[in-house]
């Protein structure tokens, strides 16, 4: 809640910021006949309208789970940047069919002193409400912000170039208004469709942050009788909302209230230090002369498999003569070739034994 009340404060004062430089903008275009000027008042109102959007977005993703949702409803924060880009989108082609327009069929803006005075003002009001807002977003992991802000800061470098268009207006007495609307207005479909891209990553499932996973690994391997960490996985639902899975791989012989107790503390200490919900799972770990034997020379035939990334999960059944591992390999490669290969071969070396292989995909690093 906190966090949703701080997004929605810091919308509102961009909401006001943004009003304030349309009427001004919109104003001095009017006065000047400036296209640029009035192209930028009307992409400082879609960002109005855009930090609206931001606030229905996070008061909606705030919503608590329920029996349809058990996740909750944090990934509507995404769609709500996903609306924030299509309407930047929108605007940026509006604005470039009007620059177009204007350099068919141009018209002398008429700028002076204080009109530019005004404009450099709007300048440095985007620089602080862009820095803002990416300063906020940071503090609290919410994409919309950093988005925001960084379309903020985009739009005080092209405000300069309609400083530009007004300088070369009262200094050579010569128009390229639709020229900088045109750049204006491909600069602004260029930041809606890297927007867009963002949130459609987002909505898929990206790649857990490398920073994020190493620390995490790290603490899982920190713990009393845990000798590895794998199979670390993290599903997004919101940006604080993660939930994860990690195998740890612990001595055969310890008892299961031992595991128990051991997988409680965990799953309580990640979500206390990381705030992830994190379930443990187990994999057994043996070091008997013949276990040692074969896993060395699986170890070995490992090396000799391009696309090959991991081998771990490794357990002998030495009662059974069954031995089970994993392989983590490379997207780009043939993962049921490189396990039949590897089975194949270790199992050419101790033929008296079963091999049970498990694929399993690189999803974090």
């Amino acid at each position: 809640m906190e966090r949703t009340k701080k997004i929605i404060k810091t919308s509102i004062y961009g909401i006001g910021v943004n009003l304030v430089l349309v009427a001004v903008k919109a104003f001095v275009g009017l006065i000047t006949g400036s296209v640029a000027v009035i192209l930028d008042a009307v992409n400082n109102l879609s960002d109005a309208l855009s930090s609206v959007i931001t606030i229905i977005g996070t008061k909606l993703s705030a919503k608590a789970p329920d029996k349809k949702h058990p996740y909750g409803h944090g990934r509507v924060e995404y769609i709500t940047s996903a609306i924030i880009s299509a309407i930047v989108l929108v605007t940026g082609a509006l604005s470039l069919k009007e620059s177009i327009e204007k350099i068919i069929t141009p018209t002398k803006a008429e700028y002076n002193t204080i009109s530019v005075i005004i404009i450099i003002a709007a300048i440095i009001a985007k620089i602080l409400i862009g820095l803002y807002y990416k300063s906020v977003g940071k503090k609290l992991n919410a994409s919309v912000l950093i988005a925001s802000g960084s379309d903020a800061l985009s739009d005080a470098f092209l405000s300069g170039g309609t400083l530009i268009a007004a300088l070369v207006s009262l200094i050579w007495q010569f128009t390229i208004e639709g020229w900088i609307g045109v750049v204006i207005s491909v600069f602004i479909i260029r930041a809606g469709i890297m927007i867009i891209k963002e949130t459609f990553d987002s909505i898929i499932g990206t790649r857990a942050d490398p920073e994020l996973t190493e620390k995490l690994k790290e603490r899982l391997c920190a713990y009393d009788d845990v000798h590895g960490c794998y199979d670390l996985a993290l599903h997004n639902y919101g940006p604080d909302q993660i939930i994860g899975s990690a195998h740890i791989e612990v001595p055969d012989d310890m008892t299961a209230d031992k595991i128990h107790r051991l997988t409680r503390k965990i799953s309580a200490d990640i979500y206390m230090e990381f705030g992830i919900v994190m379930t443990v799972g187990i994999y057994a770990s043996n070091n008997s002369e013949k276990a040692t034997e074969i896993k060395n020379a699986l170890l070995e035939i490992a090396k000799n498999q391009p696309g090959l990334l991991q081998v771990h999960g490794f357990y002998l059944d030495e009662e059974n003569k069954v031995v089970t591992f994993d392989l983590v390999t490379d997207f780009k490669a043939d993962a049921k070739a490189i396990g039949d290969n590897v089975t194949n071969e270790i199992k050419s070396k101790y033929p008296d034994y079963e091999f049970h292989v498990v694929l399993d995909s690189d999803y974090s690093d």
